[in-house]
């Protein structure tokens, strides 16, 4: 059991209030997963740069002199934010991939959370009230975004075993459910070229959708593939630069509400995620239908 949010705003004067949003609605859900917590934004970035979001157990360490070092390692200007045990790095977006490979060598121990021209993850074990708190959640902006409160079955209580996953650029996924063949997916995947952190089935969806829209599906091709190729019990909630996607299962055991209004669209495990919102009382209220793809983009 846990809990899952979104919000994709159509009405572009809210943005200043995304995270505000978002983080209220994810603390409502915190009795469905009280282990660790994760959010996903996606908001503005200069032209011609991309973001880096990174989390380290020793960040005093390991981010202390990072710009000066990047910066030197790809002969490019290098700026940082950190954010408690996360840190943002912006680089140039040609300097990306350099940026990744010197990053292994520069800071071995550095994990990367996401990468891509408008997203951010921060995700750590606690509650989500405390882990917004850490991050400053509620003080974010941006378009749309997705949020995640994990009671874990499966893997580890650790950061990397925190939703949202993000295995490719400003792309991640959140999930509720269980997947039973994601061990002999997640081979199939690594001989298509996809690698892995984690042992964690939410990953192997993550990166089934990203190998999927790298080789030319759109998002809702993408998701309608989920239906045929992955087996298991699933409500997955997913983010791209431009869009928002929710898709379940055949069976759709896994509680899920959304709500539509011409100011935004949410999504919620439960209807008590979305109470707050703006507007609600006059918003289109329904359950999502089993097999069936919601996307909405800018």
């Amino acid at each position: 059991m846990c809990g899952i949010v979104g919000l994709f705003l159509k009405d572009r004067s809210l943005e200043p209030k995304l995270g505000a949003m978002l983080t209220e609605m994810l603390v409502t859900m915190t009795d469905r997963g009280p282990d660790s917590a994760g959010i996903a934004i996606y908001g503005k970035n200069g032209d011609g740069h991309a973001k880096l979001t990174l989390q380290a157990e020793n960040p005093d360490v390991e981010f202390a002199d990072l710009a000066a070092d990047m910066g030197a390692a790809i002969d490019a200007e290098v700026e940082i934010r950190c954010k408690d045990t996360h840190a943002v790095l912006t680089v140039p977006s040609d300097k990306m991939g350099e940026a990744r490979r010197a990053l292994a060598e520069l800071r071995p121990n550095v994990r990367v959370m996401s990468a891509g021209d408008n997203i951010e993850i921060y995700k750590e074990v606690g509650l989500p009230k405390d882990v917004a708190a850490r991050f400053g959640l509620s003080a974010m902006a941006g378009s749309h975004g997705i949020g995640h409160t994990r009671m874990a079955t499966e893997s580890k209580v650790n950061t990397l075993g925190a939703h949202p996953y993000s295995t490719g650029p400003d792309q991640c996924l959140v999930h509720n459910g269980s997947l039973s063949n994601h061990n002999g997916l997640r081979r199939k995947l690594v001989r298509e070229g996809m690698s892995f952190e984690t042992e964690n089935d939410t990953e192997v969806a993550a990166a089934y959708l990203s190998h999927k829209l790298r080789t030319g599906s759109n998002l809702r091709e993408a998701l309608e593939s989920t239906l045929d190729e992955l087996d298991g019990f699933f409500t997955f909630v997913v983010g791209t630069k431009d869009g928002f996607g929710v898709v379940r299962d055949p069976i759709a055991c896994k509680p899920a509400v959304m709500a539509e209004t011409d100011q935004y669209v949410a999504f919620g495990s439960e209807y008590r995620a979305l109470v707050n919102l703006p507007g609600i009382e006059n918003a289109k209220v329904w359950e999502p239908e089993p097999a069936t793809v919601y996307f909405w983009e800018h």
